[in-house]
């Protein structure tokens, strides 16, 4: 199929439709209404500069196994906030921070509003002083209170954001900041109960997640079996539980059931719902556009090896319930409904609607749907309105590297049940990167990514990511002589992988998370990172704030070859 070019009106169409709403988007799309002429800023500055700017290259980093956070020339970063900082008179800030997004509290200010920022896991060693390597059946020698401090760690932070002469900071006290943990109610949006409940306890294995056309936030519960193991049923349907890894069901039984899901966060209050109807598996995130008519599709992985890509679609105006589930067969192009009435295999296999979406993996293998390798974050590219899924590795099948994944709906029409996909890029030591991991596009139409290689692996000799080093993050320029490379502008401190990619209003500062810097320690007292480089030594998981004339030039170049239509 061919590439659809979107003209000037329909990418600032396409921003709104895709969540960012006007309040989102930069001046010059804001603005802009001549497609053909460049704007006054630019008539301005003269031709030399447009010169430039057109021949502007980006020097990008090696690879580097150094314990910090580097940036290629021409960025810069400040710390927005770290795990266990203070974020309001009762709660502090969680670990493991992933997946970021911004809501402005008014459209009219982007530059003050509420940030949310997952909390995917926890490490026992930092977060409850528990080491493992001391048992020998570790998860019965936990205490409550080391779990109580385990499930407060994960889940989410909502906290208020200003920038102030050209730094972002936490509004402390705020009232909207808050913690979401494993322990807050959650309802759930659906009409019958699970495991006889509509209210259940927490989120937690939150990864990437998701922003929804009516501003709330979406997180997505990626690993759940880790925290209250599984539920797996034998040839005859005789369901057995497999235990967790922190051993939490010790001291909770919290049902594996009630975790596994996409969470709608209000950011005003805090208030949570679960959505059943976009189904039970290893969500990554959780990606969301807004059809004409008001429909929501709403894009998700499952992140593990050889599991499936989904779509959701919903069947009335703003609804993540009211619709139908569908699971990728990628070789033929083809969205499978897993709906129980409309599939005889899934009715002669489950009893219901509901027991189809709690066991959405063994539904999709039953319908013949496509393994893959480990799709992980989803975006929608503004230009063209291609959709891209990062494949993260399968060394099952000897992908050691991975690759991103586009997907062309037919037509451009995301509520389409056909497509083409195709590789867009492969990793590997020839296209300089490994591992992808994060997606995000900025106003731009330039697609940033992350890495993420195994810090079990990483510079090990004999493993095939030696010449990688440290986990990064890399940028594709859609415009000028790098258009189309893949260049790395940062890399991570060591042990840690950098995610959760998202750019603020202004399409100027891209908010950062660093991840598990130091995952490898076993010793406390000799972590194996000390970044952010406190005073006490130990790493700590942070949200950075990334600035600079890099991120304005490469705004303003497209923002010139696109003025040509």
């Amino acid at each position: 199929m061919q590439t659809k070019k979107l003209k000037r009106r329909e990418f600032i169409s396409f921003l709104g439709k895709a969540g960012l709403g006007m309040a989102f988007l930069p001046p010059f799309l804001a603005q802009s209404g001549n497609i053909s002429t460049p704007s006054l800023a630019f008539q301005t500055e003269g031709e030399d500069y447009l010169q430039m700017l057109r021949n502007f290259k980006v020097k990008g980093l090696d690879p580097s196994d150094k314990d910090d956070l580097l940036l290629v020339e021409g960025l810069d970063y400040h710390v927005l906030i770290k795990w266990g900082d203070r974020i309001s008179e009762k709660d502090n800030f969680g670990f493991n921070n992933d997946f970021t997004c911004f809501i402005p509290l008014d459209s009219n200010n982007p530059k003050d509003g509420l940030l949310w920022v997952n909390h995917e896991y926890i490490n026992p060693l930092f977060v409850s002083h528990f080491d493992f390597n001391k048992y020998e059946n570790p998860k019965n020698q936990k205490t409550k209170d080391q779990v109580d401090k385990e499930m407060y760690n994960v889940g989410g932070s909502i906290v208020r954001i200003k920038e102030v002469n050209g730094k972002w900071k936490v509004v402390e006290n705020d009232p909207h900041n808050r913690r979401i943990t494993s322990q807050t109610p959650i309802s759930l949006n659906w009409d019958r109960p699970i495991k006889d409940k509509l209210t259940v306890k927490g989120t937690n294995s939150n990864c990437s997640g998701g922003i929804t056309p009516w501003n709330t936030f979406l997180t997505c519960e990626e690993n759940y079996d880790s925290c209250f193991g599984e539920t797996e049923y034998d040839e005859n349907e005789n369901p057995t539980h497999v235990e967790s890894n922190y051993g939490w069901e010790h001291f909770y039984n919290y049902p594996p059931e009630h975790y596994g899901w996409v969470v709608e966060i209000n950011p005003k209050d805090g208030s949570a719902q679960k959505h059943i109807a976009l189904g039970r598996f290893a969500h990554e995130c959780c990606t969301v556009y807004e059809l004409e008519d008001k429909r929501v599709v709403a894009y998700s992985g499952d992140d593990k090896m050889n599991e499936h890509l989904y779509k959701f679609i919903s069947s009335t105006p703003g609804s993540l319930k009211e619709g139908t589930l569908y699971v990728a067969d990628t070789v033929n192009g083809k969205w499978l409904p897993l709906d129980w009435e409309r599939q005889p295999v899934l009715k002669k296999k489950f009893k219901d609607q509901t027991e189809v979406l709690i066991r959405a993996r063994e539904a999709a293998r039953l319908l013949g749907a496509t393994e893959l390798n480990r799709p992980e974050d989803i975006e929608i590219d503004p230009i063209t309105g291609n959709i891209f899924v990062a494949l993260t590795n399968n060394v099952k099948k000897d992908d050691h590297h991975g690759s991103i994944l586009k997907i062309e709906e037919t037509a451009g029409k995301f509520d389409s049940l056909t497509f083409t996909a195709s590789t867009y890029k492969a990793g590997g030591e020839e296209s300089g990167f490994s591992c992808p991991d994060n997606l995000a596009f900025d106003f731009s139409g330039n697609m940033w990514f992350t890495s993420d290689m195994s810090g079990s692996a990483m510079n090990k000799e004999g493993k095939p990511y030696m010449a990688f080093k440290n986990n990064s993050l890399f940028v594709i320029p859609r415009f000028g002589e790098d258009a189309g490379k893949v260049i790395r502008v940062a890399s991570a401190p060591k042990d840690a992988e950098l995610t959760g990619p998202w750019f603020a209003p202004d399409g100027k500062t891209l908010i950062l998370s660093v991840q598990h810097p130091g995952e490898q320690t076993i010793d406390i007292k000799k972590p194996t990172s000390k970044w952010p480089f406190d005073d006490d030594n130990i790493p700590k998981p942070s949200v950075v704030a990334i600035t600079g004339k890099l991120i304005e030039k490469m705004h303003k170049l497209s923002q010139i070859e696109q003025s040509k239509g």
